[in-house]
């Protein structure tokens, strides 16, 4: 398994801040499973500035990346997404997510997805179900569509730019990088801030 995230002008640092620390520094991560490496892919090698003003230079161009079953794709939100730069990777998508690869969209990434056709028959979630009818001529998935946080259905997952928390959890459970007690631990402590969870946390990783 590969954990790649795609990284656009203008990127929603907090939208993916608690996912990609936690894939990144391994610290919770089951550790009976091989070790990850968070490969950031671009539409081209240059650098981008976030959101927050942070420069992040891809790893690798997206031309150069083969896809394989299981691994994940994280979509970040951004205020780019219609811009032709970044209709290759959406392109990219409507065929790797046939190919059971993980995509894990959320906020402005989702709605780049329902623009192309591909939640027109998945369960999904999204910023606002008006927005998608609004601004997506190829969007007719109104029927998939939940108003929850984050819904995951098999290898998609879509989050509400409001939720980076269940957009994390959903994307974690559904790859199983966490142990089960460990990913509900660690949810339950940052949504609540109650330090039993902390404890619970801690124990978890007990003999990892």
């Amino acid at each position: 398994m590969k954990v790649y995230l795609y990284v656009l002008n203008t990127l929603a640092d907090w939208e993916i801040g608690y996912l990609t620390a936690e894939i990144n520094s391994g610290r919770y991560l089951d550790k009976t499973k091989p070790q990850l490496e968070l490969i950031k892919i671009g539409n081209t090698t240059k650098p981008i500035k976030t959101m927050g003003g942070i420069t992040i230079t891809p790893d690798e161009d997206i031309d150069n990346i083969k896809f394989e079953e299981g691994d994940l794709l994280i979509l970040p939100g951004a205020d780019t997404w219609t811009a032709e730069e970044n209709k290759k990777i959406i392109d990219i998508v409507s065929r790797i997510i046939d190919e059971k690869v993980i995509i894990a969209a959320v906020c402005g990434a989702t709605i780049a997805l329902a623009n192309k056709g591909i939640l027109n028959n998945r369960k999904h979630t999204s910023n606002d179900l008006e927005v998608l009818k609004m601004f997506c001529p190829e969007y007719n998935g109104e029927d998939f569509y939940l108003n929850q946080p984050a819904v995951t259905d098999d290898n998609l997952i879509t989050a509400s730019g409001l939720a980076p928390l269940e957009f994390s959890y959903e994307t974690l459970k559904r790859t199983n990088l966490m142990k089960t007690e460990t990913l509900e631990a660690w949810y339950q402590l940052y949504k609540t801030n109650e330090s039993k969870y902390f404890y619970a946390l801690m124990e978890s990783l007990e003999g990892a």
